[in-house]
């Protein structure tokens, strides 16, 4: 399994060969690659150092293991929303083995942990617990991913690198940088959808691109 993790205090990324039994990097032990991977098939796995590391102070504050029956999804295999945090490996959706007041519980400490960006209120999960350690500003009002550009660095540049490849198979290698080719293939997208071909990635380009990819590799 190759797992690449986004180092959010030096902006780079960083690449492991790691079994499924192995820890996630920056975990602490507190979860390993094939929890974090879950119903996924993918060899290839992506988060943030700052999600790892929110996890396992989550972990740790909650005092026992947490299972884990969803957090990373490859874009292609869908499953989620068309900006879902679980593509760029920021997400945990778990309590379902809970009951309702475990449940209430736990949302009320990730809610008061400071540890999360976002944490899912009960009318939208009312059997399981989602949280997750998104990065913001949101390029749509409504939410989703960050505008991307040539140059940028992280998870966000490895769904659109996946995007890319179910929609237009731009053959792209995922790596979470955005250079010359990822910009190339954001223009070609840009002009088969008659949308500006400046190869910034902003709110119209991120929702025409996971229109036409999540769920469809």
């Amino acid at each position: 399994m190759i797992v690449l993790a986004h180092n959010t205090r030096d902006n780079r990324m960083e690449r492991y060969e790691l079994g499924l039994r192995s820890p996630m990097p920056y975990a602490n032990e507190t979860l390993r690659v094939g929890e974090f991977r879950g119903s996924s098939r993918s060899e290839l796995l992506w988060t943030t150092s700052a999600t790892m590391e929110s996890w396992t102070a989550f972990r740790r504050l909650w005092g026992r293991p947490i299972p884990v029956p969803y957090a990373f999804k490859r874009v292609g295999e869908g499953g989620h929303g068309q900006q879902s945090q679980h593509y760029a490996g920021t997400a945990f959706d778990v309590g379902q083995n809970l009951a309702a007041a475990g449940r209430t519980q736990m949302r009320l400490l990730a809610q008061s942990s400071g540890l999360w960006s976002y944490v899912e209120p009960v009318y939208l999960t009312p059997s399981w617990v989602h949280f997750d350690r998104r990065i913001g500003p949101s390029a749509c009002a409504a939410g989703g991913y960050p505008v991307q550009r040539q140059g940028g660095v992280g998870v966000y540049v490895c769904v659109l690198q996946d995007a890319l490849n179910v929609a237009v198979k731009s053959q792209l290698g995922i790596d979470g940088r955005f250079g010359l080719m990822t910009h190339e293939a954001v223009k070609i997208f840009q002009g088969l959808n008659r949308l500006t071909e400046d190869g910034i990635v902003g709110c119209s380009t991120w929702q025409v691109l996971m229109a036409q990819s999540v769920g469809r590799g």
